[in-house]
């Protein structure tokens, strides 16, 4: 009768390695495709990755580059191939931050233009996607607003012009918006409105010119002037 022969725990625990190792290798040759294709996946998510902010990065240089161009044929008084430029970078680069600039100044250009319905096109648009900076945004109103006036509609230039002075109240053109919300108040003959704005001028801008006008348009429409 043959012996048992007893196997160490060292023995033992090698063995059970070397079953492991087998079966692993095993398995790998059986489903070595599924492997091949694990690794490749994320292979391609790194390149996909890489790609993606390599390209975001050159999408910005081109369209600061296309910015670029456009404000200096604005500078230079082609306003016509300036705006051709400017449209071009709002339907190509959507959400980027030359995309906020061009809008903006799209509003400002057909405004220059005396194009007053496109000027406000553009600046409700920027009104409407661009919100985060206060000085473009109140001044983005106020283009609105001027174009509302320049075409007669002064309820709705005394609203925008109104909406400006709140979205930046401790903005350096606060006091120019007040100014401008009475004066088409006035245009309506609105004198309560208009006498709130001529208040906040008072009081902000004593002794200036924003003052001494705002004074001046209010009691040339006939109101009492305050006994001193």
């Amino acid at each position: 009768m043959q012996n048992k022969v007893k196997l160490t725990k060292r023995q033992i625990k090698e063995d059970k390695f070397t079953t492991f190792m087998l079966e692993s290798k095993k398995k790998f040759e059986e489903n070595w495709q599924f492997y091949v294709i694990a690794v490749v996946g994320v292979v391609l998510v790194i390149a996909a990755v890489a790609y993606y902010f390599n390209s975001k990065a050159t999408k910005e240089q081109e369209s600061s580059y296309k910015f670029a161009r456009a404000l200096m044929d604005y500078r230079n008084g082609n306003n016509q191939i300036a705006l051709l430029g400017l449209n071009q970078i709002i339907e190509e680069y959507k959400g980027t931050t030359v995309a906020r600039e061009a809008t903006f100044l799209l509003g400002q250009v057909n405004y220059e233009n005396r194009n007053y319905t496109e000027a406000v096109r553009y600046f409700e648009q920027y009104v409407r996607e661009y919100r985060k900076d206060k000085f473009y945004l109140a001044a983005a109103l106020a283009g609105i607003a001027a174009s509302q006036e320049n075409q007669g509609n002064f309820t709705e230039a005394a609203q925008k012009y109104e909406e400006a002075c709140l979205a930046y109240p401790e903005g350096p053109m606060y006091g120019d918006y007040n100014l401008n919300a009475l004066r088409n108040y006035l245009k309506i003959n609105n004198l309560e409105k208009a006498g709130k704005h001529m208040e906040i001028l008072q009081d902000k801008f004593k002794g200036t010119s924003l003052a001494i006008r705002a004074e001046r348009m209010f009691y040339e429409k006939g109101q009492p002037q305050p006994q001193s």
